[in-house]
């Protein structure tokens, strides 16, 4: 999306629009380090457009400036060509493993974090800053190490570095980071990153793709927090979590933001499971809503979206 060869504002612009007729007003994006460093003007320029595209439709949004989640060894240029019917086989990570397990080139990131967000840091079009998705999600390094552990312990003290960094800029805009791993009781996952994440966020944001029992322990749990609480990640129709959940985040007051707009390279309409199990184009879709041309997946599941971001 990022990269200049394959910036495609009329895409996006035309993708927006299709959110916004569903009745989003919020949208999560993913920004990467590896095109601030080879382009930082450039880089910086384009995600203006983006957010000036996404204030045009009313769209407010997310930037995410970090991911650990999926290949952790990103790489600038022509991306490959998605493996068929699997669950994002082209997503990589921010940073890739190489900067991300050595302190000594964490001084790059920081140039990054600082950039960008003193370029935005009074922008009211960024209702929030998320700063690192799922920092200590598995990956081929943990399950060839067998264990998260030393993930875990260096993505603490990188986030705790990046948590410094932002508000060392002093921007106006909240800071979050999602949890995602929960108890049996919907309590967070009791871990070094996890206590860090809920006492360092602003606004209390979390991941939940279970269904409507679980979800709502979640929330119950959160928010004893007494912070604002905003899902930033959820719809995955064949594990439990579907669209009739929406009411649950409006009953609760809690905001919410899906996983997915429009099928395409990520193809993340395919399950988790596409990576252990084959799968075909009978299977039923798993996140996203709507097909390549902007006609809905589920007709129903849009008016629900329609109705109940109405008020």
């Amino acid at each position: 999306m990022w990269q200049a060869e394959t910036f495609d504002i009329g895409t996006i612009e035309r993708e927006l629009g299709w959110a916004a007729d569903i009745g989003m007003n919020t949208v999560r994006i993913y920004l990467h380090d590896l095109l601030f460093a080879e382009a930082p003007a450039d880089f910086l320029a384009r995600i203006e457009k983006v957010f000036a595209v996404a204030a045009s439709k009313d769209i407010a949004v997310i930037p995410v400036l970090f991911d650990g989640v999926w290949n952790p060894k990103p790489r600038l240029g022509k991306q490959p060509e998605p493996k068929p019917f699997l669950h994002n086989s082209m997503w990589v990570q921010s940073p890739g493993s190489d900067i991300f397990y050595d302190r000594s080139r964490w001084s790059e990131l920081r140039d990054y974090v600082f950039a960008l967000l003193s370029f935005f840091k009074d922008d009211e079009r960024v209702i929030a800053w998320d700063l690192f998705n799922e920092p200590d999600q598995v990956d081929v390094v943990t399950l060839k190490l067998e264990s998260r552990e030393e993930k875990i312990a260096t993505a603490t003290e990188l986030v705790s570095t990046v948590f410094n960094w932002a508000r060392e800029v002093g921007v106006t805009q909240p800071l979050t980071i999602g949890v995602w791993e929960y108890e049996k009781d919907g309590q967070v996952a009791t871990n070094s990153l996890n206590q860090l994440i809920v006492d360092q966020s602003d606004i209390i944001s979390f991941h939940c793709y279970e269904r409507r029992e679980k979800l709502t322990a979640v929330i119950k749990a959160l928010a004893t927090h007494g912070r604002p609480l905003l899902c930033t990640e959820w719809l995955a129709r064949t594990a439990g979590s579907t669209v009739d959940l929406l009411s649950v985040f409006k009953d609760a007051g809690v905001g919410a933001i899906n996983w997915g707009l429009v099928d395409g390279r990520t193809q993340t309409r395919f399950p988790w499971r596409s990576w252990t199990t084959q799968v075909n184009d009978d299977e039923p879709w798993f996140h996203e809503l709507l097909r390549a041309d902007g006609t809905a997946y589920d007709v129903q599941e849009i008016e629900t979206f329609r109705r109940l971001t109405s008020d």
